[in-house]
């Protein structure tokens, strides 16, 4: 059975050990953690920190992943920049060593999944886009180059990761350049046997913008490559995470595709938006999540007592 988990972009406002405790609390039994510049700070990294959230997520029974979409990490003015898709090489590699960085930090935490994206282009092509509209020709182009950036900065962090035992989880975004599992797919494709190990982190909510529907057949198809799950509702097809029940997303529906292909990892909620009220949200995201799974006859150990 998988594990439920939160992820800390949702408790921005919490001290990191306080968000364990706090998850620990309302029966989570995992934690995905953003580093970002209020807890884990990659580029100011706290040892002792390290050292107490490895400690303190042992403790308390707590499984940890490691996400890298953090906002303003890398750059104060410009927002998930720099990509593995920048035209400036120096960029990329700046992405490349923080994604190294982050396999490090979870080898330090005793995590075992590290999840990234793609980005979005310099120009905004997507991966999927129709080559037959005026300007077509530099549109492929453009393609091209981010194929090729996107296959070696991914090749090279799977390289390093490899080494050091740690599973790389691969997330189509809305909006950046692989924003759906199709892309995920060709990606494979373009890298061959370098991309032998690279999984699959699906955002449930993600399928419910670019309308890879239903979520149940998109689960069962790419159930093989699975690794990471972040759950998440939406509304009228905006990319805005938002909490359960509030958007169409068929969350007993999906928790019981889950079930039936045997995921094993962790389902991380992901409200990113909600941090102002991020103790709420946690608890009230665990109700739902209680309630669906009672329906189903089958709560992960830990759940089924509210």
């Amino acid at each position: 059975m998988f594990t439920i988990g939160y992820n800390t972009n949702g408790l921005a406002h919490h001290r990191l050990l306080d968000g364990l405790r706090l998850l620990s609390d309302l029966g989570y039994e995992g934690v995905a953690i953003t580093p970002d510049v209020g807890a884990l700070d990659p580029l100011q990294l706290d040892p002792g920190l390290v050292a107490d959230t490895r400690s303190w997520a042992s403790d308390l029974g707590l499984a940890l992943s490691i996400e890298t979409g953090a906002r303003f990490v890398l750059d104060a003015r410009r927002k998930h920049y720099p990509t593995l898709l920048e035209d400036d090489p120096a960029a990329r590699a700046r992405r490349v060593e923080f994604l190294k960085s982050s396999v490090d930090l979870a080898v330090a935490l005793d995590a075992h999944v590290v999840s990234l994206w793609s980005g979005s282009a310099p120009d905004g092509c997507l991966a999927d886009e129709a080559g037959d509209r005026p300007g077509a020709e530099a549109g492929r182009a453009s393609r091209a180059a981010c194929w090729e950036r996107l296959c070696s900065g991914i090749t090279q962090v799977l390289e390093y990761a490899g080494e050091r035992g740690i599973q790389i989880a691969f997330e189509p975004e809305p909006g950046m350049f692989i924003e759906r599992p199709e892309g995920y797919g060709e990606l494979l494709e373009r890298l061959g046997s370098a991309g032998d190990t690279l999984g699959l982190c699906l955002d449930v909510g993600h399928l419910l913008v670019t309308g890879d529907l239903p979520v149940e057949g998109v689960i069962q198809t790419w159930a093989p490559r699975l690794v990471h799950v972040h759950l998440d509702d939406i509304a009228d097809g905006i990319h805005e995470h938002r909490m359960f029940g509030t958007g169409e997303l068929d969350l007993p529906a999906t928790l019981n595709a889950l079930i039936k292909v045997g995921y094993d990892g962790m389902c991380a909620v992901e409200l990113s938006r909600d941090s102002h009220r991020g103790a709420a949200a946690a608890e009230e995201a665990m109700g739902h999540i209680r309630a669906a799974l009672a329906g189903l006859g089958a709560p992960p150990k830990g759940l089924a007592e509210g």
